[in-house]
């Protein structure tokens, strides 16, 4: 689709005006087409309600979460199509409803697929309803009549602490996925002959070495000369049975002041995170930070494809800004890169640890690691 944005004129841009009135971000009776500045704070608005990127363009992820948002439960009947997969605000709901009534869904994430349909067939057997796979009139019915077995705690969230708890301390056996960012015809971010997808390739390749030094299952979710969609990125580390997903990248800012790093985790900004991505999130922003010495910009929650998508934990890190002429400088630096390097694998280890046998931020080294790792191995 064309990306939008303020000046823009045209069907496109009144579809959006229309669909932001239908959500109470517009006067329901402001016409016309033009992409205005009240569009873009509605725009604006929307997105930080939702976790997106608040910069009030209307890309890909925008206009599809605001197709999402058009979506009321019980409007229309859900059901797992394979070849081009229902998805809403309406299927997020279902998800959320079959979780709290005790029934695995799997991650909330407004797709309708297998493991929601497979959860959704047990709720109607259990219910004495047609057991079609199909959230129709009579099975919404059933849902709404229904008191639910659990409130708050987030049943998957909890489940997803329990496999972490049960993998054990140990890095051996680890399946890892490493997502470097970009590549192929995208390279990211670019200033003054440096670009993000080269950047976070090397970096990638880095941590994947340590990585199967220790003993664990590092793979790496693209090619140096593909670039794949943050979906099938996500696809990836669920076809892969990925214990977690790390994404790799830098950012730009217009000011060549914003500098610094920053962790990005599932989260809808309203209470529904994950837990444990929300917890390695937090564990590679004190790593990162007491290592480096670069500015901390803090974790945050987020619906972006990759970490909505994957089956298991993931985190984006945003490691400096290519458009800062110090953060540049550092990341140019291949020995800089390994200091980063060894600190993601440092905050994987604090997450299996919980808090165990722990050393302070920053001081743990990949030797010490390597020493611990092989020992128990032995």
């Amino acid at each position: 689709m064309l990306v939008l944005r303020r000046g823009d004129t045209g069907p496109a841009v009144a579809e959006i005006r229309s669909t932001l009135g239908a959500l109470d971000l517009l006067p329901s009776n402001s016409g016309g087409d033009t992409f205005d500045g009240t569009v873009e704070h509605a725009v604006r608005a929307f997105q930080q309600r939702r976790g997106l990127i608040i910069d009030g363009i209307v890309g890909p992820a925008t206009y599809s979460a605001l197709r999402d948002a058009t979506y009321h439960f019980g409007n229309r009947p859900l059901a797992y199509l394979v070849s081009a997969p229902v998805r809403g605000d309406d299927v997020f709901a279902l998800q959320e409803r079959l979780l709290e009534l005790g029934y695995d869904a799997g991650r909330p994430n407004g797709v309708f697929g297998a493991q929601t349909e497979h959860a959704l067939r047990n709720f109607q057997r259990d219910y004495g309803l047609l057991v079609d796979g199909i959230c129709g009139a009579g099975t919404v019915r059933a849902l709404k009549q229904l008191s639910p077995r659990t409130r708050g705690g987030r049943p998957v969230f909890l489940r997803e602490q329990e496999r972490v708890r049960r993998a054990g301390p140990w890095l051996r056996g680890k399946r890892i996925v490493i997502d470097p960012g970009h590549g192929g015809d995208d390279p990211g971010v670019a200033a003054f002959g440096v670009t993000e997808s080269e950047i976070v390739w090397d970096l990638a390749r880095r941590l994947e070495g340590r990585m199967k030094a220790t003993g664990m299952e590092a793979l790496i979710s693209r090619g140096p000369a593909s670039g794949p969609s943050e979906a099938d990125r996500a696809a990836f580390a669920n076809e892969a049975g990925a214990d977690l997903l790390l994404s790799l990248h830098c950012d730009r800012n217009q000011s060549p002041h914003a500098q610094g790093i920053a962790t990005f985790h599932y989260g809808t900004g309203n209470g529904t995170s994950s837990t444990v991505g929300e917890a390695l999130a937090g564990f590679l922003q004190r790593e990162l930070v007491a290592r480096t010495g670069m500015l901390d910009c803090r974790t945050h929650p987020k619906t972006w494809e990759v970490l909505l998508y994957t089956r298991c934990p993931a985190v984006r890190a945003e490691v400096g800004y290519l458009t800062n002429a110090e953060d540049r400088r550092r990341l140019s630096d291949p020995a800089f890169r390994d200091v980063v390097a060894e600190g993601i694998l440092v905050a994987v280890k604090r997450l299996y640890l919980l808090g165990e046998n722990d050393q302070p931020t920053g001081t743990f080294t990949f030797n010490d690691l390597l020493r611990t790792e092989l020992a128990k191995a032995e």
